[in-house]
């Protein structure tokens, strides 16, 4: 089958799934997830397509090894980690220990959306709050995600039930269930607005930005937030990438 296409493909492997996409021209064209990385979804979602470079994440200590498996498949594959040079400024005391989605979630915003002043709220396996100022990353905060409070209420009690994400609808629940969903997603909503209230009065022109996958529970409940989904870590992780091919770091 003849090539389609030139395009990068973008491998992000978090705590719990491995997404992976093709991405042209800046615009993403395709997207998938598996559990664990599999060679063979990749090389699926790869087919008919020329792919010249390829980019790898892994929150899981994996990339070293994902690369590997693609080096046979990709005429250019670039490992990144936190020390990998990015397009934006880095304010951060410990770059080191900085988690490589963070970096590429703010690199998604400054350099794929253009906006130089957000609060950007990742519903992942962790929440994280993250800062950035004159198109710089300042830092910010990582908190429980919403299935880990979910969890540790489970876990960590004798007779609690498990319980799931729901719409945050009911300031307070009339049975145990409903209890635990809204005391997990109205503590989670009022922590988002307490951040979002003190940004707002830091910095007016600061806009904010939700991720990840529980970000669809919240984003209507705040006002003027944007909701940039998973994309925006595939956006970023294709400028990083674009960023390094142009440096011949790869």
């Amino acid at each position: 089958m003849a090539n389609e296409f030139m395009a990068n493909l973008i491998i992000d492997e978090g705590n719990t799934r491995c997404k992976f996409a093709v991405v042209d021209k800046s615009e993403v064209m395709f997207t998938a997830d598996t559990e664990a990385f599999d060679i063979k979804a990749v090389e699926q979602s790869i087919e008919g397509r020329d792919i010249k470079c390829a980019i790898v994440s892994s929150t899981r200590g994996n990339a070293d090894k994902i690369c590997e498996a693609l080096r046979s498949k990709v005429e250019r594959v670039l490992c990144f980690t936190a020390q990998t040079e990015v397009p934006i400024e880095i304010e951060y005391a410990t770059r080191q220990t900085l988690g490589a989605d963070r970096i590429a979630t703010a690199v998604g915003v400054v350099c794929g959306m253009g906006i130089k002043d957000a609060l950007v709220v990742d519903m992942g396996s962790a929440i994280t709050f993250d800062i950035i100022e004159n198109g710089v990353f300042k830092g910010g905060n990582i908190s429980p995600g919403v299935g880990f409070r979910f969890k540790a209420l489970h876990h960590f009690t004798a007779s609690l039930p498990m319980c799931e994400a729901t719409e945050p609808t009911q300031e307070f629940g009339n049975s145990t269930t409903s209890a635990i969903e809204q005391g997990v997603m109205q503590g989670v909503l009022h922590e988002i607005e307490g951040y979002a209230e003190r940004v707002s009065h830091s910095n007016v022109k600061k806009c904010i930005i939700f991720c990840g996958g529980d970000a669809k529970y919240f984003v209507n409940r705040i006002k003027n937030a944007i909701f940039a989904g998973r994309k925006l870590m595939f956006t970023g992780l294709n400028h990083i990438l674009e960023y390094n091919v142009s440096k011949n770091n790869i």
